[in-house]
Order: C-alpha cells, then structure tokens, then sequence
C-alpha cells in the first residue's frame, strides 16, 4: 500500500509476486491513477484504499470505475470510504452518507463483488459484508482483525492494512513507527476504534507509548515482520495489505517476498 505509488513501482511489485497493490491515501475520483498502474501491469489486481465519499461524488466514480472495469475487467477493486471528521468541513450523519453512497454506486451499477469499504466498527463492518465484497480496515493489529471476522461472519473479504518497517535496531524501527503513528493517534475513529480494542488513553501520550508503536508498525527482520503480517491470515483476514515505510519500498517488498512467498 503507497500513497505515491507509480506505474514502475507497480510493475515491481507485480513482478516479485504479490496479490494485489493498494493505493493509498484518497485517489481522486477520475481514478486515472489507478488506470496507469493497470496499464503498467498484467496480472495484479489493483485496489483503492479508499476513495473518499465527501471528496468524489459517486457519480463520477461509478463512471469511472466503468470505463475500468471495460479495460481491465476482474482486476479492479473500488475501495469506498469516509475517511476522518478532522479534515471534513460537511461531515454530518456518517452512516447514512455511506449507505447513500453506496446506494448510488448500486444504482449506477458497481456491483458489490467490486467493492470494499473501510471499516473499522460494528455498523461499519456489518454494512460492508452486506452490501460490498468486505472490508479494508487500516491501522489496526490482528486483534480487531478477529474481532471483525466475528461480526462479519464467514464469507465477506476481510482485508487489513499493516505498516511494516524492515529494521532491526529497535530505536530506529520506533521512531520511524512513531512519525506516522502520531498522524493518525489524534483522529477520533482510528483513536475510538483503538480504545474499543482494548487500548488506553496513556498508550497515546508521546504519539504513541512503544507497545502501541510495535503493534501497529511491524519492525525487525523480514521473518520476523512476515510472522507478524501471519498473525491476520490466523485472526481471520483473507489478504493483508503491507505498508512498506523507509526510503527503499522496492528493497523491502523484495526482501519480504523471498520469505512471503518461498
């Protein structure tokens, strides 16, 4: 998963074995980005985590997601999503705007195997299973990745994401962890979901206590970091999306797919 993913990248990650490429951060709703990485590539599905419902009227990405759907067919998953009040200035009623949202893509005719939102609580993971493929929750541990298998029941996708930093000096791996836990500790629904996992209001302090930090950015070897992207596949996931951080993403997708996948 990479905000900054290019079509190079994506045919790197493609070419070294993995499932799929999640786009980060909040594709715009055109979804030419994600076309470009189709185009780059010959197999890998391509996923965005997330379009974000306040920003892309739905409209244009059904439109969207048709033209894609027409050239790439089967290899394209529309990720859907609220995103955080923080940076919403209309954010009213978020439940009803997803289920309205979703109502439109229905009716311009996104089908649900096509289509994931991001979830994180009760209402969010039982409306994902019933009416989109599943769920792509982000910023969680393997933890809530049980927890979201039980309310979803057998079936729905279950996919994750999980930060991992390829480092084994544990000072290093923290502060790296750290810069980007301390994005999201403050957000109310990555904070509220935490606190409902189990969580406490010390473990925010700092931008984040290190048991939090080490649960929620994988660190150390590659073996080390891929028995902890495990821990999901056990807790229920069906796919688990890596958020590589560091200076050298093709290094350590390399690196982690000569343990991922010998």
């Amino acid at each position: 998963m990479v905000s900054g993913m290019t079509p190079r990248l994506a045919a790197q990650v493609e070419d070294l074995g993995y499932g799929a490429i999640w786009v980060g951060g909040s594709p715009k709703g055109d979804l030419v980005d994600v076309e470009k990485l189709l185009d780059a590539t010959g197999r890998i599905p391509v996923a965005t985590g997330i379009v974000n419902m306040w920003r892309e009227d739905a409209a244009t990405v059904a439109r969207s997601y048709e033209r894609i759907a027409e050239r790439h067919p089967g290899r394209f998953l529309l990720g859907v999503g609220i995103g955080h009040r923080e940076a919403t200035e209309q954010w009213a009623r978020p439940f009803e705007k997803i289920a309205d949202y979703l109502d439109q893509l229905d009716a311009d005719g996104v089908p649900e195997k096509d289509l994931v939102l991001a979830a994180l609580g009760p209402r969010a993971l039982t409306l994902a299973a019933a009416r989109t493929a599943g769920a792509h929750p982000y910023l969680t541990t393997a933890r809530h990745t049980r927890y979201a298998r039980e309310v979803m029941g057998v079936g729905p996708l279950l996919a994750p994401e999980h930060k991992v930093v390829l480092q084994t000096d544990l000072d290093q791996a923290r502060s790296q962890g750290r810069e980007i836990v301390t994005r999201y500790v403050g957000r109310v629904n990555y904070r509220n979901n935490l606190l409902r996992e189990g969580w406490t209001e010390e473990d925010f302090v700092g931008g984040g206590s290190d048991r939090l930090v080490d649960a929620l950015v994988l660190h150390g070897t590659a073996e080390e970091v891929a028995a902890g992207l495990g821990a999901h596949h056990e807790a229920g996931a069906d796919h688990v999306g890596i958020h590589v951080l560091g200076d050298d993403p093709v290094g350590a997708y390399r690196e982690l797919s000569q343990v991922l996948f010998d």
